[in-house]
């Protein structure tokens, strides 16, 4: 079992990153919310991990702390939440977001996931319930709101535009949703915004909106 890598990020293409450790290059899959406390590229990050063994893959998931990982391992034992959409739910609402929203059973802000209907948000809910009392993680009252302000942007491009709305395709959204999301982040966060920094505001948006 990998549980932690420490290497230098060589690319980072959100959802995945390549990180060298040591000479070898691990593909590392990471929520949104871990890519927007990620340096740059070549810069050195160390991770949480989580390493998935199946009949046709092997993939690694990344994480920048361990509340995160214990979220995510606590999704995929949950009943129809496999890696990709744990991951998913995890781009879309932060540990602390979902934390606050199972306990205020809120199932209103998880259907705003793509792939959570209605009937997977309420047993979300129940099931996560019994395992948040059971992990290491804040209560309801130790939690703090968040300030939502959004990091400095990158310079802009065409590209970053791309990035963004494939990122937002991997994660679940239509083609049709991660263009329009795209292009409403521009509007609000203005030309000069990244990658990162739009694929942060078209979540923000669609998750609140």
């Amino acid at each position: 079992m990998i549980g932690h890598l420490r290497g230098r990020i060589l690319e980072k293409q959100p959802p995945w990153m390549l990180l060298d450790v040591n000479g070898v290059g691990y593909e590392v899959e990471a929520s949104m919310n871990t890519f927007y406390k990620l340096p740059e590229v070549g810069a050195e990050v160390a991770l949480h991990t989580h390493f998935v063994v199946r009949e046709d893959a092997q993939l690694l998931y990344g994480f920048a702390d361990q509340q995160e990982k214990l979220l995510f391992r606590a999704l995929i034992k949950a009943n129809g939440v496999g890696p990709k959409l744990a991951l998913s739910i995890l781009s879309g609402i932060s540990a602390e977001e979902f934390i606050r929203t199972v306990h205020n059973e809120d199932t209103t802000a998880l259907v705003r996931v793509p792939g959570v209907g209605k009937k997977t948000a309420e047993r979300l809910i129940v099931e996560m319930k019994d395992r948040l009392n059971q992990l290491q993680l804040p209560t309801l009252v130790e939690l703090e709101l968040s300030s939502g302000n959004l990091p400095p942007a990158a310079a802009a491009t065409t590209d970053h535009r791309m990035e963004a709305e494939s990122a937002l395709i991997a994660l679940g959204y239509k083609p049709q949703q991660a263009t329009r999301a795209i292009e409403q982040a521009v509007q609000v966060m203005g030309e000069s915004a990244g990658t990162e920094d739009l694929i942060r505001q078209a979540l923000k948006a669609m998750v609140s909106g």
